[in-house]
């Protein structure tokens, strides 16, 4: 008699989240302005979220990309005036990543645009359902964060 395979759930809740993350960047990247991606709108919410004033190799660590792929991010951030950049004070051979005030205005902007689509989401989906996996969420995203170099 055959035994279920134990790594089943979790490849079907990773392929859902997949799933997810895809559907939802379109959704994201319909609403953002020409020229921003959900790569841009990412790094700003992550300095949003953690603080700004970090080092692009910070930033790139954070988003396990390597350092020349968040450079032309950061720069494209730059271009559209939404971060500046500044020699680091602990180190004069980097430069730390701040946000502008435009860059503000785009990170509530993008979440603005979001709103209706997530009111009409609400009515097929309760706020409740979805608070009630967030922890759980927070747990998986936790538990990869911290063992990201042995996973």
């Amino acid at each position: 008699m055959p035994r279920d395979n134990p790594t089943e759930p979790l490849f079907a809740f990773f392929n859902e989240i997949g799933i997810i993350e895809q559907l939802s960047r379109a959704m994201m990247e319909a609403r953002l302005p020409n020229g921003l991606i959900v790569p841009h709108f990412s790094v700003i919410n992550h300095l949003i979220r953690l603080g700004d004033g970090r080092t692009p190799l910070e930033i790139a660590r954070a988003f396990q990309v390597p350092k020349t792929t968040m450079t032309h991010t950061l720069s494209g951030l730059e271009r559209h005036g939404l971060v500046r950049t500044a020699p680091n004070p602990n180190d004069a051979r980097s430069k730390c990543v701040f946000i502008t005030a435009e860059g503000r205005t785009f990170h509530q902007n993008a979440i603005n645009a979001l709103g209706p689509v997530f009111a009409k989401m609400t009515n097929a989906i309760p706020s409740d359902d979805i608070a009630a996996v967030l922890p759980l969420l927070t747990r998986v995203r936790a538990y990869l964060d911290e063992n990201r170099d042995t996973v």
